[in-house]
């Protein structure tokens, strides 16, 4: 099986929808995707979201499904450097993570004195849930840390979601902390990051990254991705995002 996980295009986040950037991006990648097998998506309830994927979605004359669990990740804390704020759980201060083991550890991540009293764990362990009932779904049980192949199958399925919760998810499927993903992987808006299992051992599927943040849909363009998801090469450059 084949996982498609497309972040929504450039977003405007006061409206929940897409800039007019945003726009091109999801009709460059609607037009990309138009001769791509994909034979299900998945897409959160989110106003970017769902706009990313109609474009797609029309020109395929299809349907989504619509999972709540797929919105922006909910988890939420106050970050050391933003004292008396609770904001989203990623996007730190890479000398303030970086510093602490426990944010390695893919399975206590989540239980790191800075999310005590938060909401960071029960969101985590809700969306993991609910991924590995969709796999059960589609023919892969967990089974520890790898998935039964119990109805196993060369589909391709496509989720349209965000950048926050696509790391939690790519986080669970191959064994790493999402703390990883947030902080050492760009996903830019619009881009695809494909996923396919590997089954070695007859029965037993691992998840393999193939591809990670591409935009090859914004190349056929001539088109540039945004400057989203990562921060300033050198500090020095105020025009890149600090």
């Amino acid at each position: 099986m084949q996982i498609l996980f497309i972040r929504h295009a450039d977003p405007d986040y006061e409206h929940d929808s897409l800039t007019k950037e945003g726009v091109r991006e999801a009709k460059a990648l609607a037009s990309y995707l138009e001769n791509v097998k994909i034979d299900r998506y998945y897409c959160s309830t989110l106003g970017r979201a769902k706009k990313t994927a109609s474009y797609t979605l029309e020109k395929k004359k299809t349907q989504a499904e619509y999972c709540s669990w797929l919105q922006e990740f909910r988890g939420r804390c106050e970050k050391p450097n933003r004292q008396g704020i609770v904001e989203y759980c990623w996007d730190w201060l890479p000398a303030d993570w970086t510093s602490q083991s426990i944010f390695y550890d893919k399975d206590h991540w989540f239980d790191a004195p800075v999310f005590k009293d938060t909401n960071v764990k029960s969101e985590a362990v809700l969306v993991t849930s609910e991924f590995d009932k969709l796999f059960a779904s589609l023919g892969y049980v967990r089974d520890g840390q790898i998935y039964r192949a119990e109805k196993p199958n060369t589909d391709t399925i496509a989720i349209f979601c965000h950048l926050g919760i696509q790391s939690v998810l790519l986080s669970h499927l191959i064994g790493v902390s999402p703390m990883v993903m947030w902080h050492g992987f760009a996903q830019s808006p619009s881009s695809i990051t494909k996923v396919v299992t590997e089954e070695r051992e007859d029965g037993k599927a691992c998840f393999r990254i193939l591809e990670m943040g591409a935009v090859p849909h914004l190349a056929v363009k001539k088109m540039e991705p945004v400057f989203a998801a990562r921060f300033c090469e050198c500090y020095s450059i105020k025009e890149q995002r600090h």
